[in-house]
């Protein structure tokens, strides 16, 4: 009997998308893949995901100083700006029909968590989305300093609810080998497509860690 439902964020219940202007890349007149490939990289990632970088302004300058030309403080603060503003709307912006999947979890007495790489920037508006009212519960990485697929955030997870794996499941769109993490723990997993088709490439590694694919995300109720 499943008890408790861990849900990734990005990518599995929002997507931070860009505006029509005045988004990062724009600011310093890059591509979105250039501005990505400095802002994402996975060293930079990583350090502020493990929660090792302390302020959102700390996060764009150590951005900005891979950027091989002079940025200036104003595009900084403009950069920052712009980067709230996208993953604030992201959290304020949820489809009705996961709002509406989740709700009737509830329903079924299923406790419902979130395990989430993240960063302050990442988490910041959180606690104004209406996704912080379904949830019981919510780890970031940046707060507890361990990112998936380290099976320690999982365990951490089903410490806070009292379960253990065999009661538990965990949905997420398969990023930072998180089913692999999941299962290694023994939970069962839930790889959905709803809000972001996977290469055939990422979706074959992907499901080898996989107890159900979905592409719609109400189909995760047949899956309980």
């Amino acid at each position: 009997m499943i008890k408790a439902i861990y849900f990734d964020l990005f990518f599995t219940l929002i997507v931070p998308v860009y505006v029509e202007a005045n988004n990062e890349f724009e600011i310093l007149d890059l591509s979105v893949n250039e501005w990505e490939n400095f802002a994402e990289s996975d060293a930079l990632y990583q350090e502020r995901a493990l929660g090792l970088v302390k302020s959102e302004m700390e996060i764009i300058n150590k951005i900005v100083s891979t950027i091989p030309f002079d940025i200036s403080d104003i595009q900084k603060e403009k950069i920052l700006l712009a980067r709230e503003n996208r993953m604030k709307a992201a959290l304020q912006n949820v489809s009705f029909d996961i709002i509406d999947v989740l709700k009737k979890l509830k329903n079924y007495n299923i406790k419902l968590g979130l395990i989430s790489n993240a960063d302050i920037i990442d988490c910041k508006f959180w606690k104004q989305s209406q996704l912080s009212t379904l949830f019981d519960d919510a780890i970031f990485s940046c707060d507890v300093g361990i990112l998936k697929p380290d099976r320690r955030i999982y365990e951490l997870a089903m410490n806070r609810f009292n379960v253990v794996p065999s009661e538990c499941m965990f949905v997420g769109d398969g990023g930072s080998n998180e089913l692999y993490g999941a299962k290694s723990v023994g939970m069962k997993t839930v790889f959905t497509e709803a809000l972001e088709v996977k290469t055939d490439e990422k979706r074959i590694r992907i499901m080898e860690y996989t107890d159900y694919h979905v592409k719609y995300f109400r189909e995760i109720l047949n899956c309980i």
